[in-house]
């Protein structure tokens, strides 16, 4: 067909297709936006050819948006119990990548095909991307395209069956993690007292050092039946009512410190005002509570938090991030003044700015140029692991002066998927012209490699995580889906309990696996 010959008709034929054969479901399984590469390499197959401008394009748009997603998550990982699970996601990627070797080293597979099926097992895009990226050949795309489908269904069975094969409870690890978090994360509560601690009468709220002492907010103080935003300078009588904000540990503080609790209301009077505000002003990302001093120049506090769904109590020393969500409680007059400061602007949230990811992408190809000599061997990070490596610490940083390196999640999402369908439509393409003459020549042995990669990391993986690393299995759950890069395998898990210790599990490991597959990646390609 005349029209197939036009790059741009093809290449959204290849999209629209892969959406529809991607929402086909066999036994509640789907391909989802995969099954574009299955599309583009029968198009492949009979010379349609996209061309690699498409590729390469697609490539950094996809890379650097998981790289800025993935960036604090990553960097997180390794405090706390994220360095175990960075350690069991290591295992599993070095496990997977020994496998590879050895059906290299023994079957003599072709390296080009086996560094795809290693990725495609481990149903890795981003790891397919370093492979074409390091081989410069479509035969990785082939490896991919045949252990992807194992990959996808191998995980997703054996998430759902490995609690009854490790013989665990799921509502028993439920009840667990829960008890954990309340403890990592305690609800945040408000309440009110009475003061009536002599100690405390006739002096003020800084000579107390009531945050420093109690770690929670007073955001009012009632004297004589009027309401005010406190300020360091604000004098406690006794009968004074006040309204603190914090966890339940520090209101009991607060108790000893102040006086008894009180069920009596404190009504907000005319003059006064409680605001929910968004941070969206360049300006103020990454200031410290203290630095704005809102309370000596505007009379307002800030009581709350809120941020990826958790309520945090604010100190001087706590760093705003945009999108946060802020309590504020102060003067009606001086509200608007503050609001403005922050932003609080709904569809500055739904903007992107293309100028950071424009700018880190240029960063990341010119440090994926840098070449390391190791002896008569050479190391550079490629045009995937210097987008990758330069997006991780962009997202750390978050800002650097007024350019913000955060992206919002809608836009996040929209560049990834845009930049992935390209990079699926064009590689599978160019590897389409390859594959019926590389099933002649391995036939269904390379469906079996495939599966051996997918599945021996996984069991191993599975036992070391419960008997050695003592893993709840929902986080046992979340790290092999994480370590598999497996959306599907973490789909899987969603379906089996109402917690989310398996999606911070998966939040946790996947950066690393996906860092760590890329190297290893690199790793084989060099020696082979």
């Amino acid at each position: 067909m005349e029209l197939l010959g036009n790059s741009y008709f093809a290449l959204f034929v290849i999209i629209a297709l892969g959406f529809i054969v991607g929402r086909i479901k066999v036994f509640g399984l789907s391909l989802d936006v995969s099954a574009v590469i299955f599309v583009a390499l029968v198009f492949g197959h009979f010379g349609v050819v996209i061309p690699k401008d498409f590729q390469y394009l697609g490539l950094v748009l996809f890379i650097f948006t998981i790289g800025i997603q993935a960036g604090p998550g990553f960097f997180e990982s390794f405090k706390k119990e994220g360095r175990q699970l960075a350690g069991f996601a290591s295992l599993l990627i070095v496990l997977a990548s020994v496998i590879t070797v050895l059906i290299i080293s023994v079957f003599k597979i072709d390296p080009n095909i086996a560094v795809g099926l290693l990725t495609g097992s481990l149903t890795s895009t981003p790891g397919l991307a370093a492979a074409i990226d390091y081989t410069g050949s479509p035969l990785a795309s082939i490896g991919y395209g045949v252990g992807y489908p194992f990959g996808v269904i191998g995980v997703i069975l054996f998430i759902r069956f490995l609690p009854k094969i490790l013989g665990t409870s799921i509502a028993k690890a439920e009840e667990e993690h829960l008890a954990v978090l309340k403890d990592e994360f305690p609800e945040v509560v408000k309440r009110n007292f009475v003061v009536e601690n002599e100690n405390v009468v006739g002096k003020t709220i800084g000579e107390l050092r009531i945050r420093f002492m109690t770690k929670a907010v007073v955001s009012r103080v009632v004297h004589d039946g009027v309401a005010v935003t406190p300020t360091p300078k604000t004098l406690l009588l006794k009968g004074d009512l006040i309204k603190a904000v914090g966890t339940e540990e520090a209101l009991k503080n607060v108790e000893l410190l102040i006086g008894p609790q009180t069920e009596q209301e404190i009504s907000i009077d005319a003059k006064y005002d409680v605001r929910t505000v968004l941070v969206t002003n360049k300006e103020v990302v990454n200031k410290t509570v203290g630095q704005i001093n809102l309370l000596n120049t505007y009379g307002a506090t800030i009581t709350r938090i809120r941020r990826a769904g958790i309520n945090i109590v604010p100190s001087p020393g706590s760093k705003l991030q945009f999108g946060d969500k802020l309590m504020i409680a102060g003067s009606r007059a001086n509200m608007d003044m503050v609001s403005k400061i922050f932003g609080n602007d709904q569809k500055r949230l739904s903007d992107t700015d293309i100028l950071p990811v424009a700018l880190g992408i240029i960063l990341g190809v010119l440090v994926g140029k840098i070449s390391i000599a190791m002896g008569t061997f050479s190391f550079s990070l490629g045009l995937t692991g210097g987008v990758l490596v330069v997006a991780l610490v962009l997202s750390r940083i978050g800002k650097t002066g007024p350019i913000l390196w955060t992206m919002t999640g809608a836009a996040n999402q929209l560049v990834r998927q845009f930049g992935l369908l390209l990079f699926l439509a064009a590689v599978g393409t160019g590897a389409g012209q390859k594959i019926v003459e590389t099933f002649n020549q391995y036939g269904i042995e390379l469906f079996l490699y495939g599966g051996a990669i997918t599945i021996f990391p996984m069991i191993v993986a599975g036992i070391l995580g419960k008997y050695f690393f003592k893993m709840n299995i929902l986080t046992l759950l979340g790290a092999i889906s994480g370590s598999m890069t497996s959306t599907p395998g973490l789909a899987a898990a969603d379906s089996m309990t109402d917690t989310n210790a398996h999606s911070i599990a998966y939040a946790t490991v996947y950066p690393v696996a996906m860092v760590l597959l890329i190297i290893c990646v690199q790793l084989i390609t060099m020696f082979f």
